[in-house]
């Protein structure tokens, strides 16, 4: 059997980062970067992913910033084609995300839906199908898919959103089980709501609908009077918590971890 890759070791040096650029992408390129990894920082800004790499290497990181449209199949192809040939593909993260409209499903724009599933379904589909043939080639090679809790529970408000993490959860275990053997693996990462933009952008459409945030939702219990009990909230998480989850992903440690969904949470998809 092939050896679990390294991460400095040949065919094995560089991660690649979509959605580099953003609060939780920002994160994960730091701490792969601290790990040892050179860190292809991807986004369609290309301020936001050159802002990161350039912080990684005044920290003395190797970290190299790419424009990427993870929707463009030629653009996927061609980048892991540059990283595979100039520093040996080890990694890839599949982070780029976006939230969409909140809005009721019966009033949700088939537009925007279009946009979110593209974006974070079409998305990782392209960057796996891209990666796959180089880290088979190598006989190594980790891949990182961020699906959220969203991958395995319901939120009103938010069809397009939780229809597309549903996909990624589902993609992920499709490409584990093709991969089986082979010293290559994809895990998912499964964060439920962390401290950023996006988080504070679903809390603001919820409230402009009165509807209760992630935190408030009932969990349907009942006490001895009947009334219905709300469990404690689960505090949210941090983008270090997803960093240091997607770090272990791709760690030698993990080897034995694939089509894993990580849940990150706080306990707040127990009950």
């Amino acid at each position: 059997m092939t050896p679990p890759p390294t991460r400095d070791g040949p065919g094995g040096r560089a991660a690649i980062v979509t959605g580099g650029g953003g609060d939780i992408g920002r994160a994960i390129c730091g701490r792969l970067a601290r790990s040892g990894w050179t860190v292809i920082v991807c986004d369609r800004d290309r301020e936001a992913a050159t802002s990161v790499a350039d912080s990684l290497a005044d920290a003395g990181r190797t970290a190299e910033p790419r424009q990427i449209d993870v929707t463009d199949h030629g653009q996927m192809e061609q980048l892991v084609e540059h990283v595979a040939a100039r520093y040996g593909l080890g990694a890839l993260v599949n982070n780029v995300g976006i939230e969409g409209a909140v809005q009721p499903l019966l009033s949700y724009p088939e537009d925007v839906f279009e946009n979110v599933m593209r974006t974070n379904v079409h998305g990782v589909f392209l960057g796996m199908r891209a990666a796959l043939p180089a880290m088979l080639a190598a006989g190594s090679g980790v891949i990182v898919n961020n699906a959220s809790t969203s991958a395995i529970r319901g939120r009103a408000n938010l069809a397009g959103y939780i229809a597309s993490k549903h996909a990624v959860l589902g993609l992920t275990k499709v490409a584990a089980l093709e991969v089986v053997g082979t010293g290559v693996r994809v895990n998912a990462v499964l964060p439920g709501p962390i401290e950023t933009r996006m988080i504070r952008a679903i809390n603001a459409g919820n409230q402009a609908l009165s509807c209760p945030n992630d935190s408030e939702t009932p969990t349907g219990r009942t006490g001895g009077s009947g009334e219905v009990k709300r469990a404690a909230a689960a505090p949210y998480g941090t983008v270090d918590d997803v960093a240091a989850a997607v770090d272990y992903l791709t760690a030698p440690e993990s080897r034995h971890m694939n089509g894993t969904p990580l849940v990150l949470d706080g306990g707040s998809t127990v009950a």
